[in-house]
């Protein structure tokens, strides 16, 4: 790796790095010394301080507000298949410890030492995502360590992010290696589904709020359910399996209902199922209209507030939703409120719950919160890698 050219980053610029972050954004690089330019969009390059000292391996791309993200500390380690293996194998040890059965996030990207990419796996089917021109260039001896390590009967690749435009880079969905003639079937809290790796949404499945799910399902029994957003049934199923009395789930895609269907029957639970297929703020505005209650309800909407700029449009989109979602409990009903927004912190959902419950005149205690699942596990010196955030909120009538 001695022969890599070098990025110089600005005075005492590399204290993020030295204190565990993997980024470095283009003005943090001191470009007279080294000039950006130089570089193509993913190339490697050793990251030195100000004065000379080396920091590690990045990939750079210039076009990029984050410009470098670093690979390793190891300023002599080959990028090449035999890293990737090693990367893998830490991220494997720690999932297997945590779960019994091959179904889970197996690298969450920076947290995992392998920024820009998440790979998923449903048992010998694996399905990546490169979200950066780095990870895009260093794909092939990243599937080859996959091969190596798992001798997978599919891989793919599943690169329709919007991030990778922020790259430069183009979307596509793509079978790798081996065959894949259909949906697949995985486990998940006792559940049985259906996934979707070429034709669903990002890797076909969300892993993430797989604890939540089974909190959710716990509380179910004996209750009417809706379950907003419901994707291809991932709470709705958990939940009539559980016990719960009936379920509707409603999502503005048919193909996700489909599946979603195909999911309840797989369980045996069809029966207690109803699939709605509708926008969630209209079907909420009906449902309050025409006087429906729930006494439990899922609101777990896609991302609403993607970039900084849009959090004050985002945050009254999730203000709308939650209330909407509260005048069509019964009294003493149970809300389960998520965002999988970044830029919407912890604190701004609480008091936006709060607000919501009182300009309503409803009393609301929060009796737990759900974060994301361990196989996506928080980077302590990265805040972007935590993400995912749940209450659980116990609403009934004024004090």
């Amino acid at each position: 790796m001695s022969q890599l050219p070098s990025i110089r980053l600005k005075k005492n610029e590399e204290r993020r790095l030295r204190g565990g972050h993997l980024w470095i954004f283009s003005n943090e690089v001191d470009i007279e010394a080294m000039p950006l330019k130089s570089f193509g969009a993913g190339d490697l390059a050793i990251v030195e301080s100000s004065r000379g000292q080396v920091l590690g391996i990045a990939y750079v791309n210039p076009a990029s507000l984050i410009c470098g993200r670093l690979l390793t500390r190891d300023a002599h380690a080959a990028i090449d298949r035999a890293f990737f293996e090693r990367r893998l194998t830490r991220a494997l040890r720690l999932r297997e410890r945590l779960f019994s059965r091959p179904f889970y996030r197996l690298t969450y990207g920076e947290s995992d030492g392998l920024p820009g990419v998440v790979i998923d796996r449903f048992d010998d089917v694996f399905v990546v995502q490169t979200n950066t021109a780095g990870m895009e260039r260093l794909q092939e001896p990243l599937v080859a360590a996959i091969e190596a390590l798992f001798a997978p009967r599919a891989i793919v690749a599943k690169n329709t992010s919007s991030l990778r435009a922020l790259e430069g880079l183009d979307t596509y969905t793509s079978i790798l290696r081996g065959t894949l003639d259909g949906p697949i079937q995985i486990e998940e809290n006792g559940a049985r589904f259906l996934v979707d790796p070429i034709s669903g949404q990002k890797t076909g499945w969300f892993f993430d709020h797989r604890e939540s799910r089974a909190v959710v399902a716990k509380l179910s029994r004996g209750l009417r359910v809706l379950d907003l957003f419901s994707y291809t049934g991932a709470w709705g199923v958990q939940a009539a399996l559980a016990g719960a009395a009936s379920v509707e789930c409603v999502d503005g895609s048919e193909a996700a209902l489909a599946l979603a269907a195909e999911n309840g029957r797989l369980n045996g639970v069809l029966e207690k199922m109803r699939l709605i297929k509708d926008d969630a703020f209209e079907f909420l505005k009906r449902a309050r209209e025409e006087r429906q209650r729930y006494d439990l309800v899922v609101l777990d909407p896609p991302a609403l507030i993607k970039r900084k700029k849009d959090v004050g449009q985002g945050i009254e989109a999730y203000r709308r939703l939650n209330q909407a979602a509260i005048q069509v409990l019964a009294p003493g009903g149970i809300l389960v409120s998520a965002s999988c927004s970044f830029h919407l912190r912890w604190e701004t959902l609480h008091d936006l719950l709060r607000a919501v419950a009182r300009a309503l005149d409803r009393h609301v205690v929060f009796f737990g919160r759900g974060g994301q699942a361990a196989d996506h596990p928080v980077h302590p010196a990265i805040p972007e890698t935590d993400y995912l955030k749940t209450f659980f909120c116990y609403i009934g009538e004024s004090l």
